[in-house]
């Protein structure tokens, strides 16, 4: 069997690896248009940033060692022009010589990737604007941090790829700054949560101009300036992580089922609508475990994955591939970001009846050395109480807390299931009750009643408004607030009637949580805790 793989990064290698592992009489070729393969794109922002120190430790293989470990023919420089799908070849070109021959296939694997978006503006075409998609272009951007001609760089998209670079060129000294069409980066969280990511990176020194659009680079030769739909800054390098399109115009007018934005539909053995060709990495189109939707991830995990599963079906077995969650971790100065599954936003526009709760929970004991914090938004649907999503912030592991959740979901668990869970301790580690189980606890709160709080997004929203705001901190920390030491409460507390709206805030909510406990029991029937208390939120008490 002649089985042609169409790319040779994270999908096509693995795809193409496998697939010999598997039935080491195929004949596998990869036809790439790049020099190199099996590079590790994920990692070209901490090669510009300095963490990686050498352009070789990006790439796994070479097509020479690649072959040799795994008898796959590697073809770099071949850009596939076209498919006949009805007569099993492809056409290529070499890109070194300019010939051209059709080659025949078996089975078709298209691992095509994707490219970055470059937008049409004026000035696009300057040298100093980079896009961050090779090893190359992690390169050029690192020779001009180094040479210290980039001293400010506009990163123009706030996804992971933008942040990450703003990330490692303000570690390399860069002063860089984010600008972001939609209302807020990170459109993948809750709009409260990348908020409050916008707020900490600007403490950090990283601006995020968020609702504003790229219109021009402004420049001789290079870049000097860049203007926005509000205001002008001077740059001396724009980053264009506007986001990415999948190779695939090469197959438009084909008989190919494709999704609207450009990448291949497949079902769950990563099969196309056409007999013997697959798809799989960045330029596919998969399923989402919750929703059953189609999605798109295009990231090295599941591109890995989906090219080892297609691999596993081309060698005869019937697998199929459950899908994605939407999960991602990201680094960023001080702080990590974590998430899966739904988050409030997408489970309401869903149409699920879906509740959540934010809580800031001990990363680890409080008493080691090291110890912080998660911020901790879970979501789940209010009838089976099943979990549909996490989103963590801290400084710590929040993979950790986040791939808790991945399996969670998957199985289709419910919170009664996961308050409960035997999960690793040790001081070094995590808390006596697992920061998940804690946060697990206080969502199952929220829902009994035992919790009466008022998240984030609706103080931002002002439902505050006719409450009488109580600080019961530890000790005093909001102006003009009415304090309490709640720990001293016997009974009605002077200047508090029981029917008074009171929002109760402390440092995390815990001790709000177990302020308002104690009120109820003497009479307060209209009490609020405020959820992330004065670590997420900013509270101010009006004159």
């Amino acid at each position: 069997m002649k089985v042609i793989v169409i790319g040779g990064v994270a999908a096509g290698t693995k795809a193409a690896a496998k697939l010999k592992r598997e039935n080491r009489g195929c004949q596998v070729t990869i036809l790439t248009k790049s020099a190199d393969i099996s590079y590790a794109g994920c990692g070209l922002p901490y090669f510009v940033g300095g963490a990686i120190q050498s352009r070789d430790e990006l790439i796994v293989n070479t097509p020479q060692s690649f072959s040799a470990l795994t008898g796959v023919q590697v073809q770099v420089n071949t850009e596939v022009t076209s498919v006949d799908f009805g007569a099993k070849t492809v056409h290529t070109r070499d890109l070194l010589t300019g010939s051209e021959e059709d080659v025949p296939y078996d089975k078709l694997v298209i691992a095509t990737g994707a490219s970055p978006i470059v937008p049409p503006v004026p000035g696009a075409d300057l040298d100093s604007v980079f896009t961050v998609r090779t090893p190359e272009d992690a390169v050029q951007i690192r020779a001009a941090v180094q040479s210290g001609e980039l001293k400010r760089a506009v990163i123009v998209g706030g996804g992971f790829i933008g942040l990450e670079m703003a990330e490692n060129l303000h570690c390399a000294g860069v002063r860089a700054t984010v600008v972001e069409m939609a209302p807020h980066i990170l459109t993948m969280y809750d709009p409260e949560m990348s908020g409050y990511l916008e707020d900490y990176l600007a403490d950090q020194g990283i601006q995020c101009f968020t609702g504003d659009g790229l219109t021009e680079i402004i420049g001789e030769g290079r870049v000097q300036k860049v203007k926005t739909q509000k205001r002008t800054m001077k740059a001396d390098a724009v980053i264009m992580a506007v986001g990415i399109r999948p190779n695939t115009q090469f197959l438009a007018g084909t008989q190919l089922d494709f999704m609207p934005n450009g990448t291949i539909r497949t079902d769950a053995q990563m099969r196309t609508n056409i007999q013997d060709v697959y798809a799989v990495g960045d330029c596919a189109s998969v399923q989402n475990v919750l929703t059953h939707q189609d999605a798109w991830s295009p990231m090295g995990s599941s591109a890995n994955l989906e090219g080892r599963l297609a691999a596993q079906n081309l060698a005869g077995a019937q697998k199929e591939y459950p899908g994605v969650l939407g999960t991602a971790v990201i680094k960023l100065p001080g702080i990590n970001a974590g998430r899966t599954g739904l988050t409030q936003t997408q489970a309401q526009a869903l149409g699920y009846d879906a509740v959540s709760v934010l809580c800031v929970v001990d990363d680890k004991a409080h008493y080691y050395p090291g110890s912080g914090s998660f911020i901790v938004k879970l979501t789940a649907q209010r009838e089976t109480q099943k979990l549909l999503g996490i989103q963590v912030l801290g400084s710590g592991a929040v993979d950790k807390m986040v791939d808790i959740a991945v399996t969670a979901i998957s199985l289709g668990a419910a919170l009664p299931q996961l308050s409960n869970l035997d999960l690793a301790y040790a001081p070094p580690f995590s808390t006596a009750i697992h920061p998940f189980t804690t946060a697990v606890q206080v969502l199952q709160n929220k829902l009994s009643g035992a919790l009466e709080s008022m998240s984030p997004a609706q103080f931002q929203c002002g439902d505050a408004e006719g409450y009488t705001i109580v600080d019961v901190s530890k000790a005093p920390s909001i102006e003009g607030a009415f304090y309490m030491d709640f720990t001293k409460i016997q009974g009605p507390v002077q200047g508090l009637e029981p029917k008074d709206k009171l929002l109760l805030v402390c440092t995390r909510g815990k001790r709000a949580y177990l302020a308002q406990n104690r009120l109820k029991y003497y009479g307060y029937t209209n009490t609020r805790v405020l959820e992330g208390g004065t670590t997420f939120n900013t509270v101010e008490v009006q004159e």
